[in-house]
C-alpha cells in the first residue's frame, strides 16, 4: 500500500468517514463497514481529499486533457482536484462541471468552465451503479469528448448482480481504468496491520464479506 493510501485510510477512520460496525445497504446487504464520501464537508477534509485525488491520479499514469466533475457531488471534487494537481504535482490541468438544467440566459448551456473537449477524467466520490457515469458518458459524447477514466475515493470491489462489481463493468464497457485512492483490499491490509485492538475486532468480519460478495 502506498503512503497516500495509508494516510487516507487513517484519515477516515479518525474522521469517522469510513465506520465498522453493522450496516444495512442499498441492496440489502448487511456490510461489516460503511464509506460516507459526504462527511468530507470541511475546507480541511476536502482539501485532504483532493490532495490524495492527485496522488492517486498521478500514480496511476493515465493520461488526460480535461477533468470533469458530474452534477452535484462531482463539482467541488472536481474543483478541489484539479488545485491540488496543480499544487502539489505542477500538473495544470483545465477543468468543468454540468448543471442539472441548462441556462438559457447568460452564456447558455450545460457546461460551465473550461471546454469539455479531448480526453477527459471524470472525479466522483464513489460508483455504486453504472447509472451516473452512463449520464456523465452521454454528456461527453455530445461535446463531442472522450472518456479516458474516472477517479473515485472508494471501490467497494463487492459483486453486483453478476460476477462482476459496477467497477469492473464499467471498466469493461468503455475499455478504460477506474483510479480509486483506496479499495476493500486497501482496508483489509490496514486491519491486518494496525496494532489498534479496537479495530482489529472488525478483521474477522470485513474478510468474511469479502469473501461472500466481492470479486
Amino acid at each position: 500500500m502506498h503512503s497516500f493510501q495509508t494516510d487516507f485510510l487513517k484519515f477516515v477512520i479518525d474522521n469517522d468517514i469510513l465506520r465498522f460496525g453493522e450496516f444495512t445497504l442499498k441492496s440489502g446487504r448487511i456490510s461489516p463497514y460503511f464509506f460516507n464520501a459526504g462527511l468530507f464537508n470541511t475546507g480541511e477534509k476536502l482539501s485532504f481529499l483532493a490532495r490524495c485525488y492527485a496522488a492517486a491520479i498521478v500514480h496511476s499514469g493515465q493520461q488526460f486533457d480535461v477533468l470533469f466533475g458530474p452534477a452535484y457531488k462531482g463539482i467541488p471534487l472536481v474543483s478541489a482536484t484539479a488545485m491540488a494537481l496543480a499544487s502539489n504535482h505542477d500538473i495544470n490541468k483545465p477543468f468543468c462541471f454540468n448543471r442539472k438544467e441548462t441556462k438559457e440566459h447568460g452564456e447558455g448551456g450545460v457546461i460551465v468552465g473550461a471546454e469539455l473537449t479531448g480526453n477527459v477524467m471524470i472525479i466522483d466520490d464513489v460508483i455504486t451503479a453504472g447509472t451516473a457515469v452512463r449520464e456523465a458518458a452521454d454528456i461527453l459524447a455530445n461535446n463531442g469528448a472522450v472518456l479516458a477514466g474516472i477517479a473515485v475515493a472508494m471501490d467497494r470491489q463487492e459483486r453486483g448482480t453478476g460476477s462482476l462489481s459496477a467497477i469492473q463493468e464499467i471498466e469493461q464497457n468503455y475499455q478504460i481504468k477506474i483510479v480509486s485512492i483506496i479499495n476493500l483490499q486497501d482496508i483489509v491490509d490496514f486491519l491486518e496491520e494496525t496494532s489498534a485492538k479496537v479495530l482489529q475486532q472488525h478483521l474477522e468480519a470485513v474478510i468474511a464479506y469479502r469473501t461472500e460478495y466481492g470479486v
